[in-house]
């Protein structure tokens, strides 16, 4: 029989979980307009509307042509980046036709909130997922605040439109996968399948999903050999209608279903631009980034508590597997334990081994960062059970409560660096000093500090034309930037070549160097615990 005490815990969940995800979506609202531009946005949207003219000739071709911009939009031929699928695009699309959003700041200050209410659904998923683990809500709502305060995604949230949506995507399918492991019906066949090829149609990597699932499923049949026809009947339907799904939602795949889809993902292994990137202060092509590269990147921008969870979970589930791996393979936590292991080092161990191309930090893995917060709420699991089981006094008690002081007062100063950050919570670097960050790594990669460079120089020179350059390689942050402004403040705004320009704005991408007195006077700066992010200078 539940005590009173679990009686009294289980009333409280639904009105405790609203609240919670009720203020974060207040929290959404309140922010999301206070964030800049990043370099993809514009080419992540024009993706979307080569797309929708490719779908809407195929299906109403008269409607399509008396489109008033049909002849100024790209064909599908002429498309860059046709190894991006656009399942997440088309809806915003028609969202911006909906709500009659026409121009520029209207149209991606929407996007932002449609892309954080997605990272929303996201970390709900996670709630739901992380209480199906452990089955104990409060260990399930306590994984989704990690998530949530976890200070680069949190502003990513925002502005991401692969790494951010596809983590929530991918999540979503391992939650479904839960539940059509547990008990396979068709049903949850066709839920597992739709999430599946929802996430392989914004990012191609979701194909992990599929080794996921009949990985798993086989251990299930191993272990509950009463299920193994229902599964061996259900497979195929799962693998037929997963890639129903992916053909439906990436139009560029509709003339050749096969063929492109295996053009757009081998085209992630030959990378296009032989780009730079800071790392441990020295300018590497990402052709050639040493193994360490994401893993460094994840340690130096994840807080440091969750990271010390991390280790003492896995080397609690590794111990398990050890000492009796039949036993513990027999039980669902188990089994669930091992699926959460494979989400989150197998790719990692993959991007090491292959030495795939990588940029931005550790960006391109975001989607197992939900998979380390479960191996961590294991180590959570394990500090609580000896806080509250162990003898007064003794070690497991001392070490379990001094584990769960540190979660609180790590999370506490991850909040309180989130609100003073704002909205520069994608620079959060753990245990490096600003100097040391400025200088051994990339800092705004996003380009978004331009948005506030921009209006900070219009704000204070009344000249109705001003002119503003910065560096050749990054025009892009100035362009995109400006199309949140307010137009009239757009308006005045005239950008330029560097020699040109009355004011010269760098964020320090492919720079990170200070630049000479030849630039003129800075007249105004951002920094962010100590690292410069955006310099404005006044040229001679």
């Amino acid at each position: 029989m539940p005590s009173s005490l679990s009686l009294q815990l289980l009333r409280l969940r639904r009105p405790v979980v609203g609240l919670f995800f009720g203020l974060l979506g207040l929290v959404g609202l309140l922010l999301y307009g206070d964030y800049g531009l990043p370099w993809d946005e514009q080419l992540d949207r024009l993706n979307g509307i080569i797309s929708l003219k490719y779908a809407a000739l195929k299906l109403a071709p008269a409607l399509a042509r008396r489109e008033p911009s049909f002849a100024d939009i790209p064909d599908m031929r002429d498309n860059q980046d046709t190894d991006h699928g656009v399942i997440f695009q088309l809806p915003l699309l028609l969202l911006e036709r909906a709500v009659g959003a026409e121009d520029a700041r209207q149209v991606y200050l929407l996007r932002h909130l449609a892309t954080f209410f997605t990272f929303l659904g996201g970390v709900y998923c996670f709630f739901r997922l992380a209480t199906h683990r452990f089955r104990r809500w409060l260990l399930g709502l306590l994984g989704a605040a990690l998530l949530v305060l976890t200070p680069r995604l949190f502003a990513e949230a925002f502005y991401n439109y692969k790494d951010l949506v596809f983590l929530a995507f991918f999540v979503t399918s391992v939650y479904t996968l839960l539940r059509l492991l547990r008990r396979p019906t068709w049903r949850a066949v066709l839920w597992h399948a739709a999430a599946t090829g929802a996430a392989i149609d914004v990012r191609t990597m979701g194909v992990l999903l599929l080794g996921l699932t009949l990985g798993f499923a086989g251990l299930e049949m191993a272990y509950r050999p009463t299920l193994r026809r229902r599964f061996m009947n259900l497979l195929p339907l799962y693998l037929g209608s997963t890639a129903l799904v992916v053909v439906l939602g990436w139009p560029y795949l509709w003339e050749n279903p096969v063929g492109h889809f295996l053009e757009a993902f081998q085209s992630f292994s030959r990378y296009r631009s032989d780009m730079t990137v800071q790392y441990w202060g020295r300018q590497l092509s990402v052709r050639q980034l040493p193994w360490h590269y994401a893993p460094v990147w994840l340690l130096i921008t994840t807080p440091p508590v969750y990271c010390l969870l991390f280790g003492v979970g896995t080397a609690t589930v590794l111990g398990a597997a050890w000492r009796r791996p039949r036993a513990w393979l027999r039980t669902r936590s188990g089994r669930q334990d091992l699926l959460f292991a494979a989400w989150f080092f197998g790719p990692l161990l993959a991007v090491v081994v292959l030495q795939s191309v990588m940029y931005d930090g550790w960006r391109h893995l975001y989607f197992i960062y939900p998979a380390f917060l479960l191996l961590a709420l294991r180590g959570v699991q394990v500090a609580w059970r000896g806080w509250r089981t162990a003898g007064p006094g003794g070690w497991r008690q001392r070490l379990g409560g001094g584990l769960l002081l540190l979660l609180a007062v790590g999370t506490a100063h991850t909040a309180g660096r989130m609100v003073r950050e704002h909205p520069y919570q994608n620079l959060y670097f753990s245990g490096l000093s600003g100097q040391q960050a400025e200088r051994l790594f990339e800092r705004d990669y996003w380009g978004l500090a331009g948005r506030q460079g921009l209006e900070w120089i219009l704000a204070h020179d009344v000249r109705p034309q001003v002119r503003v350059g910065t560096d050749a390689r990054t025009g892009l942050v100035l362009h995109n930037n400006s199309l949140l402004l307010p137009p009239a403040a757009r308006n005045r705004l005239v950008l330029t070549s560097a020699d040109q320009a009355q004011y010269f704005l760098t964020v320090y991408r492919w720079h990170p160097q200070p630049y000479p007195a030849s630039y003129g006077r800075e007249v105004h700066c951002i920094r962010v615990e100590g690292i410069k992010i955006l310099s404005v200078f006044q040229r001679p």
